[in-house]
């Protein structure tokens, strides 16, 4: 049997007329960038999520960029995150010549610890990036300094508590596009009109340049496309839920299933867009996954106070133990709405057949 990590065709079958409709009236409408597909999206994710402000942007990388722009991260100042995520977090505040301050995570939720990052604290602390990793909602940190939620892989999954909420809708999220896009939520009026203002190089009126912003802006056909598919977010969701719990029945039922072999931590804000075991001999058991067609991932290998590009930063080996612990034992499994409880089945099986033949 095969199982892919993910498969988009699954879900795009099902809604291929509107999607073809959709592209249709972009090509019609003569408007690619920016425009009333781009305003739309931005009005309707907004009363999606329940926030003032939705600034749609050219990717979740650029959404975070942007929002440390519109706070006035500079040089020099400090950033306080996760070292267990996705290499966006980090070097956003990297390229703006700030230095980014590691806190470790918790075991259970592989998101930020917010009293541990809070003691890192300094004069110098601008901001705090936690991320909802996973689609899990972290914690936030008890602080009157800005925060800037990472929530690239958690849609949907909760209110904007921070200053601002930055989403990603690359391919692989549970809102995904065709290609790059994110956007920025926000309740502050003033905050939203800066990011507004920054994602089209400053400028205002065109070609005057109250601010150096970049080319942060989101396509109009991506706006469309993910028109369509808002309205199916919560169906989505409610599936991904579905499939995490039924692979909790099945691992629980499974014989030869070790005790090591740790399921994720549930919430009721978990949208799942990854389900991420942690098992002995990760790598031993992806491999032998991957022979039996079982896709998978390790989200992610390498902690980012250890990345080659931050040692300057000073960090070693054992400087955030948990979250290097995880990097060693983290595993996700298929979780995508299409996915079938005989896939699922499948894939409890094969986990149990690798750890019986020792």
């Amino acid at each position: 049997m095969k199982v892919p990590l993910l498969d988009l065709s699954a879900q795009h079958s099902g809604i291929r007329e509107d999607l073809g409709a959709a592209l249709v009236r972009v090509l019609e409408g003569g408007t690619y960038i920016l425009g009333p597909e781009v305003g739309a999206f931005e009005q309707e994710l907004a009363l999606a999520l329940g926030s003032r402000k939705v600034v749609g942007v050219s990717s979740g990388t650029d959404a975070l960029l942007v929002s440390l722009m519109a706070l006035g991260v500079k040089a020099g100042d400090e950033v306080i995150t996760t070292p267990f995520s996705f290499f966006a977090t980090t070097g956003c505040i990297a390229r703006l010549g700030a230095k980014p301050v590691f806190s470790d995570i918790e075991t259970g939720s592989f998101n930020l610890d917010p009293a541990a990052a809070v003691a890192k604290v300094s004069t110098n602390t601008k901001v705090f990036i936690p991320v909802h990793l996973f689609g899990r909602l972290a914690s936030l940190p008890l602080t009157r300094l800005p925060i800037i939620e990472d929530a690239a892989q958690a849609i949907a999954a909760g209110p904007v508590k921070g200053k601002v909420a930055c989403y990603s809708f690359f391919p692989s999220k549970n809102l995904g596009c065709l290609g790059d896009g994110g956007a920025v939520a926000t309740n502050d009026d003033d905050l939203a009109d800066a990011i507004a203002l920054l994602r089209g190089h400053g400028s205002r009126p065109k070609y005057t340049h109250l601010r150096v912003g970049g080319n942060f802006r989101l396509d109009a056909i991506q706006a469309a496309v993910l028109r369509v598919k808002l309205p199916r977010l919560a169906g989505w969701t409610l599936e991904r839920r579905r499939n995490a719990d039924r692979y909790r029945a099945f691992f629980a039922a499974q014989p030869g299933i070790p005790p090591e072999v740790r399921l994720p931590s549930d919430s009721p804000d978990h949208i799942y867009n990854q389900f991420v075991i942690r098992v002995p001999r990760r790598d031993a058991l992806r491999e032998f996954l991957g022979k039996e067609g079982v896709g998978t991932e390790v989200y992610y290998p390498l902690p980012l106070h250890l990345q080659p590009c931050f040692e300057y930063l000073g960090y070693k080996k054992g400087s955030m133990p948990v979250a290097e612990k995880a990097s060693e034992e983290v595993l996700a499994l298929p979780i995508f709405p299409e996915l079938t409880e005989n896939q699922q089945q499948y894939v409890v099986e094969r986990i149990a057949a690798f750890y019986e033949k020792g």
